[in-house]
């Protein structure tokens, strides 16, 4: 399994521009996004500390990020000329704290929740008591290689 380093960030008093959206379908997760989360929240139960709960918001952030790490076949926090940090303020989610796990080749959401339990950098996001939200995102390239992704964030 492949596993990018991550990025922790805390930012207070820091100013975007939120885009209003139009009113969108309801959101739900896919199957394997709801035992991606489950698996994760079991992490942090462990730790007796609190479910991180689904931001729509940060599931479409993870969700296209998947989707662009499948396109250009490369597992990366920076793609495009932008950070998490940047995808996360351009869909207009005002944070106070935000952190991003990545991961690729391995169809075994257990695994891939076990390596990154093994990285220290992504165990931290994933135990992270500043975390309270997460959106998750998970796409395949033209061959059927998974793309992960975590977006973490508390907003302010």
């Amino acid at each position: 399994m492949k596993i990018a380093a991550v990025s922790v960030l805390w930012l207070v008093g820091v100013s975007c521009i939120v885009r209003a959206q139009a009113p969108s379908a309801k959101f739900e997760m896919t199957k394997e996004e709801q035992k991606l989360l489950e698996l994760t929240n079991a992490e942090r139960k462990k730790k007796d500390l609190p479910p991180l709960k689904p931001s729509p918001l940060l599931f479409k952030v993870a969700r296209a990020h998947s989707a662009n790490m499948a396109k250009h076949g490369k597992m990366a926090h920076e793609l495009d000329d932008k950070n998490p940090f940047q995808r996360i303020k351009e869909a207009g989610y005002k944070y106070a704290f935000a952190g991003e796990n990545v991961a690729a080749g391995l169809d075994d959401l257990e695994v891939v929740v076990k390596g990154w339990m093994d990285s220290e950098p992504h165990r931290k996001n994933i135990l992270a008591t500043q975390f309270t939200e997460i959106g998750l995102g998970i796409a395949r390239d033209k061959k059927g290689e998974p793309y992960l992704t975590q977006v973490f964030g508390k907003p302010r």
